[in-house]
């Protein structure tokens, strides 16, 4: 599966070129001929491959999952009291000062680069409906569509609140004029809602990663994506459901022993791994340490790429308990290949911003900025973190059980754990649980959304990030100017804008 599932994305490239909100256009095949209908189940696998998976990838500079500044997992980072970039490219500015604008490019990019394929996996669903093959595969492939159209509403909705839907009946009149507005909160919830429900009454639980299967969408996933979903409307009963759903045997999910062990290449499928982007030498290559390291850094394999870019800001890294094992792989001290020793007191330009976080390990085989260790999108921990949250804020009390599950990553990073004693009451709590989720979580893509969850995302720009642009409607990133001015009206800007 490693090696299957991206290569045919790339080389069959059966990606319909969908409507933007503004301008439906008619199929258009990179490789097969617009005349050419799928008719097989390999027709049918790599218009899968195509529609659903394509954006799901960690692919150099390409995907939800890139470690460049179109990445999820950066853009969302960047703009917390966790992530700082000491480049000055065109990009960074607008992230790092929280001075989000119609006009600025990677507020408005994950819009921008990923809209279209909502149109494209409704027609996906459409073309295997017609496909003679095993109704078990069928309906494995259509399950597989829906998790990936209910995964990327959800982040859509995240970023930008609910966004354009088009029906099929849109998609398959591309000359009609029509210009599609964004649909209400509820229907796009209920939206992302449906498909993921609907996925996860066929999804396989998991697969290993020994499967030939592994790195295809499955029940584990969608019900991580649907717990997320919950925490973010605030829907704290059915968050706790999905939650306690995927701590059932039949998935297999666990804590690694070791933290840094999680993000290498050796332990790539742990029981830790809920999803992963699967990354391979010869097609989707991940570039963390390019971003990451600076040519001071010693590493063992000399050939990797050193850029000096990604810090997490000393302000947060000195939140750490001092004996935290999660700072093995967050690096705020170190004796360079210079032979100087770089630190918070003597940064010189390699730590000036804060410390480095090396998080993944190294790929021997890596010749330059490329690694062929997989993306983890999400693991367990991030999953009994927010389970934690969600029965505290359930019953507005703090229940021993709540207390166990946020100490296991506690124990797990060699620090004290809490007894019900140490908690001073519900909201004591849940600021223990978004310090230890920032600690466990960095650059994974959780904090902005924490942050807005608990109110204090705008708070925390103009405290810890000295932003004086950060405005209280920025829980919401913009829409791209262009596609407002196009649609003459139809489609409304999010509101500050």
């Amino acid at each position: 599966m490693k090696k299957l599932l991206y290569i045919l994305s790339v080389s069959l490239a059966t990606t319909a070129f969908l409507p933007s909100c503004t301008n439906l256009e008619s199929e258009m095949y990179d490789v097969i001929n617009p005349n050419i209908f799928p008719v097989n189940e390999n027709d049918a696998n790599a218009l899968v491959t195509a529609a659903a998976y394509a954006p799901f990838r960690s692919n150099w500079y390409d995907g939800l999952f890139t470690a460049a500044n179109g990445g999820v997992h950066v853009i969302a980072e960047m703009t917390t009291d966790i992530g700082y970039c000491q480049w000055n490219d065109v990009c960074w500015p607008d992230l790092l000062d929280v001075n989000f604008t119609p006009s600025s490019d990677c507020p408005t990019k994950i819009y921008k680069n990923y809209i279209n394929y909502i149109g494209k996996m409704t027609l996906a669903l459409d073309r295997i409906s017609g496909i003679e093959m095993k109704e078990e595969t069928k309906k494995r492939l259509e399950a597989e569509v829906l998790c990936g159209r209910g995964w990327l509403g959800y982040i859509l909705y995240d970023y930008y609140g609910p966004v354009q839907i088009p029906t099929l009946e849109q998609l398959n009149n591309p000359l009609a004029e029509q210009i599609i507005p964004r649909v209400s909160q509820e229907e796009m919830v209920t939206f992302i809602e449906n498909d993921l429900k609907a996925a996860v009454e066929v999804l396989p639980a998991t697969y290993k990663s020994s499967d030939s299967n592994y790195g295809r969408f499955t029940r584990g996933l969608a019900y991580t994506v649907l717990m997320k979903l919950y925490m973010h409307e605030k829907n704290w009963a059915k968050a706790e459901e999905c939650g306690r759903e995927l701590m059932k045997p039949e998935y297999g999910y666990g804590l690694v022993n070791n933290y840094k062990d999680i993000f290498t290449l050796e332990n790539e499928g742990n029981v830790e791994t809920i999803w992963a982007a699967i990354c391979s030498s010869s097609v989707n290559q991940q570039l963390w340490q390019a971003h990451v390291l600076s040519s001071q850094y010693p590493t063992k394999n000399e050939s990797i790429q050193k850029w000096g870019g990604y810090r997490v800001l000393w302000d947060f890294y000195d939140t750490f308990d001092k004996n935290d094992k999660r700072l093995e792989v967050l690096v705020g001290e170190f004796v360079g290949t210079d032979g100087k020793l770089y630190n918070k007191e003597n940064p010189g330009t390699v730590l000036q911003t804060g410390a480095m976080p090396v998080k993944y390990g190294e790929d021997p085989a890596a010749t330059g900025e490329e690694s062929q260790i997989d993306w983890i999108v999400y693991r367990y921990a991030d999953v009994i973190t927010l389970l934690s949250e969600a029965i505290v804020r359930k019953g507005n009390a703090v229940t021993q059980e709540a207390v166990d599950l946020l100490n296991m990553v506690r124990s797990r990073a060699g620090i004290s754990t809490y007894t019900l004693s140490d908690i001073k009451g519900v909201d004591d709590f849940l600021e223990k649980v978004l310090e230890e989720r920032g600690h466990e979580l960095w650059f994974e893509g959780a904090r902005r959304t924490d942050l807005i969850r608990y109110g204090k995302y705008i708070e925390y720009a103009r405290k810890y990030r000295g932003s004086v642009t950060a405005q209280d409607y920025m829980n919401l990133m913009p829409l791209p100017q262009s596609v407002i001015n196009e649609s003459k009206g139809t489609v409304i800007q999010n509101p500050g804008y």
